[in-house]
């Protein structure tokens, strides 16, 4: 898949490589996903991204509600002002990783 150039425009990598991350959105200033898993799916994906988050020393938030896994990341740029709405490259590189653990769990039930 091919992300589309605008002429004149500053490229915006961070939103384009998100974009390629199929079912995350933008959820005020959080990165959500929300996937339909049974118990043991959300366990080994909840155990996974643990795994990912301890080494990165990111708190994701992980949450079970009506058969729905709800994953929120803070996808804020914190430059010692105060947060701003952009994104972070460690945001959309642990969403991605975060869908490639998904994948893997579904591929080994």
């Amino acid at each position: 898949m091919r992300v589309s150039w605008r002429a004149g425009r500053r490229p915006d990598y961070l939103s384009e490589a998100l974009a390629l991350l199929s079912g995350w959105r933008s959820d005020g200033p959080l990165l959500r996903r929300d996937l339909t898993l049974s118990d043991s799916e959300h366990a080994a994906l909840t155990e996974r991204i643990q795994v990912a988050a301890d080494a990165l020393q990111v708190r994701p938030q992980v949450r079970r509600t009506a058969g729905q896994t709800v994953i929120k990341l803070d996808a804020r740029h914190d430059d010692g002002r105060g947060p701003t709405p952009s994104l972070t490259p460690n945001a959309v590189a642990f969403a991605a990783r975060i869908e490639h653990a998904y994948r893997a769990v579904l591929d080994n039930p």
